[in-house]
């Protein structure tokens, strides 16, 4: 049930392996709308929030495979047809010739859809979010873990997530405003 202009409530934790636990329980306790922030990355951590497999592989392998294509394309395009130029007697479509180039393109074009797919998956850019209003977030940079359930959990009650999360054994619990 949401709350007012509460976004949600923040632990935080010490050390990594804390985090997971934490989200761990809170996955075990039912709670769905929730986010930990790491001034690392953990892989435990994906596991224990539940979160989806990404998909940046599919979105890199269709770039590499439009990266080749064009490249490839290019090449049979301006030498048999756009401006065929019969050189030493080759035939015009010479394959072994195009493999270098339609290599490159094809790093190219997964390169440049990895990070693009990176950026647009992780929602960036996001100048603002209500989360770095919370007491302290600035550590998560740092030195320190943190463990965010939203209000728009179905299972969110202000004092009974207050009571779950402080007996995970935070550092400190605090509400974060939108």
């Amino acid at each position: 049930m949401e709350q007012g202009n509460t976004y949600g409530m923040v632990a935080e934790f010490e050390s990594p392996t804390a985090l997971v636990h934490a989200a761990q329980k809170a996955r075990a306790a039912g709670y769905r709308k929730l986010d930990a922030y790491s001034p690392m990355p953990i892989e435990e951590l994906h596991e224990a929030l539940g979160l989806p497999q990404t998909k940046l592989p599919l979105i890199v392998l269709g770039g590499g495979l439009t990266g080749a294509l064009a490249g490839y394309g290019l090449q049979f395009w301006s030498s048999t047809i756009a401006y065929p130029l019969n050189v030493g007697g080759r035939p015009l479509h010479s394959w072994p010739s195009f493999i270098v180039p339609t290599f490159e393109t094809t790093i190219l074009f997964s390169a440049l859809a990895a990070v693009l797919g990176m950026i647009v998956l992780n929602g960036l850019p996001m100048p603002y979010h209500p989360v770095f209003n919370a007491k302290r977030f600035a550590m998560a940079s740092r030195d320190r873990f943190f463990l965010c359930i939203e209000s728009i959990d179905p299972k969110f009650d202000q004092t009974e997530t207050r009571r779950f999360l402080e007996s995970l054994g935070p550092r400190e619990v605090s509400d974060v405003e939108r």
